[in-house]
């Protein structure tokens, strides 16, 4: 949530930084302007009032002391009382609308952003590894999966319907083998590993940015009012909502392993073949809590801690900054790694790590208490480290053979305890 202070002081430079994602996002500085106004104009008449009502209730008493008649100012009192009721639910339902209206607000691209409204205008950072020369058609990796017999696609389809698979046999271990692996490496790196709840409550999904704009793309359990997470950015970031840390406690690095659901509501047609775009999938999540003068420091180093585990793979792969019209709603800058894909002979997004700043914190009221005292909003970013079936699928495609069989990257052996997965 962007901060009400800065939109009041400077609309003009908050309307200018949104125009940079989207024009239309100038009326809703407007709205906010003038549901602002009105709420302060209220609290100005409620102060008045409660003011006149305070002096008539302390005249009531004075004259009641000296046996007086009240009864005029009494009904002027309860008239008062009845204006005081009114303006109160008055300024309860302008300050409900205020709050979605900034609650609906994405955050201010950095300024080291490039401008532009959609995906071509993003800008390619640096590249990692070569892609392999094969000397036979690559194979696409859900043609690859079914022939090892590792995807079941169909029999998926019969528990849950579309986008959803099966993995068997040595597609399960090559998912666990690679959870594993990325726990290891990170929680190694100084992340603390931690395995949060997949159910939260709708509070926490407005923390993290997903509502209330993204409604539609999340699953619900209507009776408990609890959602599917479709992160695991959303619990581990929250773990803290509504807490003063010290200075102390900052940075706070975690790594988590979830399932993540998504009802991919705006992607019908994407990627229908395969595992790419799946209602559940699961992924390894790195977030960051930190001061914020480290935190776009802090940024690069976490999109480095990404990109280590493709090197380890020996998967190639490019960095991209994204553009202002391509960014995440909550995000100030973001990084997309793009792994390569022989049988598509391009690069898709494999991770995205983003920095927050204090949009997040604002929403979940995570502060911390500086060295002199004073309280300040932290810094919150989060990356996929990584999203492991699209890794799975990547290695299917680079490490395939011609007889069929997959090689196994050297790094995921002795977690596999094999060099080969062989058709059966």
């Amino acid at each position: 949530m962007l901060d009400l202070e800065l939109i009041r002081k400077n609309p003009s430079l908050v309307k200018e930084r949104l125009s940079l994602r989207n024009r239309e996002l100038e009326s809703l500085v407007d709205g906010v302007l003038e549901l602002d106004a009105l709420r302060r104009s209220i609290l100005k008449s409620l102060e008045s009032l409660r003011a006149e009502r305070n002096a008539k209730s302390k005249e009531i008493g004075s004259l009641k002391k000296k046996g007086e008649d009240t009864r005029t100012l009494e009904e002027e009192v309860k008239s008062l009382k009845d204006k005081i009721e009114d303006y109160e639910k008055e300024l309860s339902s302008v300050e409900a609308r205020l709050r979605d209206r900034l609650l609906r607000i994405p955050n201010l691209p950095h300024e080291s952003v490039p401008v532009g409204e959609e995906e071509s205008q993003n800008l390619e950072v640096r590249r990692w590894g070569e892609p392999r020369d094969f000397s036979f058609e690559p194979k696409s990796h859900w043609d690859i999966g079914e022939r090892l017999g590792i995807f079941d696609f169909e029999r998926a389809g019969k528990v849950s319907g579309s986008r959803f698979v099966v993995l068997k046999g040595w597609g399960a271990k090559l998912e666990r083998a690679l959870i594993n692996f990325m726990l290891d490496l990170h929680s190694g790196k100084g992340y603390r590993e931690v395995l949060p709840p997949h159910l939260v409550r709708p509070e926490v999904l407005v923390g993290t940015g997903q509502l209330p704009k993204f409604e539609e793309e999340l699953y619900r359990c209507d009776r408990d009012d609890l959602y599917l997470i479709p992160t695991a950015e959303v619990p581990l970031t929250n773990l803290f909502r509504e807490e003063i840390l010290s200075e102390e406690d900052l940075p706070l690095y975690m790594v988590s392993y979830t399932p993540c659901y998504r009802r991919e509501a705006g992607s019908y047609g994407k990627d229908i073949r395969g595992i790419i775009r799946q209602h559940q999938f699961n992924k390894v999540e790195l977030v960051k809590i930190v001061k914020p003068e480290d935190s776009y420091r802090e940024l690069e180093g976490m999109t480095s801690d990404a990109e280590d585990v493709l090197k380890l793979l020996g998967l190639p792969y490019r960095v991209v900054l994204l553009c202002t019209g391509d960014m995440g709603f909550a995000s100030a800058k973001t990084y997309d790694i793009e792994v390569w894909f022989p049988s598509q002979g391009k690069f898709r997004e494999i991770s995205s790590c983003s920095n927050c700043e204090d949009f997040q914190a604002r929403r979940m009221n995570t502060r911390y208490r500086d060295a002199e005292g004073r309280l300040r909003f932290v810094h919150t970013l989060n990356g996929s480290g990584l999203a492991v079936g699209r890794t799975l699928a990547a290695i299917l495609e680079n490490y395939q053979q011609e007889d069929g069989s997959i090689l196994v990257p050297e790094i995921l052996r002795d977690y596999l305890k094999v060099e080969r997965i062989i058709p059966p």
